[in-house]
């Protein structure tokens, strides 16, 4: 046992996978997640199939493809079963499991196999009702009341910025109060109380980026200052015209105000900011216990955020700004200085952490260890493509990427896109109706109808995709 490494898992909550200065962001400035990218790997086709908290969390802690876990959308209150888990092989293995954070399963104390979950999940709609105690969701909020100088009925929503909204502003408390530094300090502390005799997998898991955004002052009012936010649109964007609610603090589509734009992208910038520097401390303190150099560091997220490109804001949909994830790893066995850019998805940090630990992942699993990629000279099979899929706009929204396109299909009406991601990584020209594209068109929809074929939802029969079938957050059979 003493010659295994440590294991930990650092995930956040709705981070581009373009927003890191290491994959040449125009105006993010990340050092630190940076620099831990240099000690080690970085994958620049990072994925989530399903990119919206609930399925994303289930691919990351099983292994399973969507069709297995069978989690294909955003629904609260289904219970959290599976036999198998991330932490549940750490621990058969002897390992001390710990979570620190969010963890958005249900019932909300599931501990999925760790030995013991801090928790704290955001403001949760579906949790926060006055009738129970915080205290069964919820260990930021009681620890938040204790502070000296906090009130009996202080909270983390004082402000009045909802969990998904486009308005943004400072946080309003002092910084050490922020939830994103409360998981390092929660980190610490545990760090002092772990058996010294065991290695650990610690998942050290942020509700941030996620909205509302509000990051301290210094961090949002360094984006602010910056020149207006101008994002991106693209050629196809008159499909979204049904499904525009520029009212709304909190939409999915919408030609939302420059000024609150700008300011939203503001605090969205504001908080990688502010975990970069927090990521940066947790690791400092690694170093001090004497771990840093025995321990693998693993950073991901569970999906993206749309900020406005292409009118679109949140998650859930099949474009880049969502779907695409960071995906980095480092420490002891992994050689420093690479980057690869093969697909590498949620599914695939189970066995790449438990092969990392030297340990055989169960036959469960249906992810890969990425570590075969970086060894020399690296693994000449990969997947060729994947398959993502998530209900939106009243259907659901399938998508096949490879190492060059992207394919989509609006499962009611039937629509398609086509996006060369390599000549058009921003995905602003639709290709679909060009004839010069139609057969990486077919050969995409062909692998889109395997994918579907013998779902309950109907989406295939002999002739090909069948449009008009009601969208579902879970699969009865897998």
């Amino acid at each position: 046992m003493a010659d295994q490494p440590n294991v930990v898992l650092i995930c956040v909550d709705q981070w581009r996978g373009d927003c890191l200065s290491a994959d040449g962001h125009e105006l993010v400035h990340t050092p630190h997640l940076d620099a831990l990218a240099a000690r080690g790997a970085r994958f620049r086709r990072g994925y989530s199939a399903t990119p919206t908290c609930i399925p994303a969390r289930a691919a990351l802690m099983t292994g399973l493809s969507q069709r297995s876990h069978r989690r294909i959308g955003f629904e609260n209150g289904r219970p959290w079963d599976y036999s198998t888990t991330m932490a549940g092989e750490f621990g058969r293995a002897g390992y001390q499991t710990q979570a620190i954070g969010k963890m958005h399963v249900y019932p909300e104390r599931t501990r999925l196999g760790f030995d013991d979950v801090i928790l704290h999940d955001g403001y949760l709609h579906y949790v926060r009702k006055r009738q129970r105690p915080y205290e069964e969701f919820d260990d930021y909020l009681p620890w938040l009341r204790m502070q000296a100088g906090a009130s009996a009925v202080e909270d983390f929503c004082d402000n009045g910025v909802n969990s998904n909204s486009m308005v943004a502003r400072p946080w309003d408390k002092p910084e050490a109060w922020h939830p994103t530094s409360w998981t390092v300090t929660q980190a610490m502390s545990w760090l002092y109380r772990r058996d010294p005799r065991s290695p650990f997998f610690l998942y050290l898991s942020f509700d941030r980026p996620h909205p509302p955004f509000d990051p301290p002052a210094w961090a949002y009012e360094q984006y602010l200052a910056e020149e207006p936010y101008h994002p991106v649109v693209g050629d196809w964007v008159e499909a979204l015209e049904p499904y525009y609610q520029d009212w709304r603090h909190n939409p999915f589509a919408a030609r939302m105000k420059p000024a609150v734009l700008h300011r939203a992208r503001a605090g969205y910038y504001g908080h990688l900011a502010h975990l970069d520097l927090q990521i940066n401390r947790f690791l400092e303190i690694l170093g001090e216990f004497g771990l840093a150099e025995d321990t693998i560091v693993c950073f991901i997220s569970d999906h993206g955020e749309m900020l406005g490109e292409h009118n679109l804001f949140q998650k859930g949909l099949p474009y880049e700004g969502a779907a695409r994830i960071p995906f980095l790893l480092s420490g002891p066995g992994i050689e420093a200085g690479q980057v690869r850019d093969e697909i590498v998805e949620l599914r695939d940090v189970m066995p790449t952490l438990l092969n990392a630990a030297g340990l055989k992942p169960p036959g469960t699993v249906e992810g890969r260890s990425v570590l075969p990629l970086l060894a020399d000279p690296p693994a000449a099979s990969w997947r060729d493509h994947l398959h993502g899929e998530h209900p939106h706009f009243q259907q659901t929204l399938h998508w096949i990427a490879d190492d060059r396109w992207k394919y989509i299909w609006w499962s009611h009406s039937g629509q398609e896109q086509l996006f060369d991601l390599a000549a058009d990584p921003k995905e602003c020209h639709d290709l679909a109706a060009d004839p010069a594209c139609s057969s990486d068109m077919d050969r995409l929809r062909g692998l889109l109808v395997e994918q579907l074929r013998g779902r309950e939802e109907g989406y295939v029969d002999a002739a090909g995709l069948v449009t008009g079938r009601a969208p579902r957050t879970w699969l009865d059979h897998g």
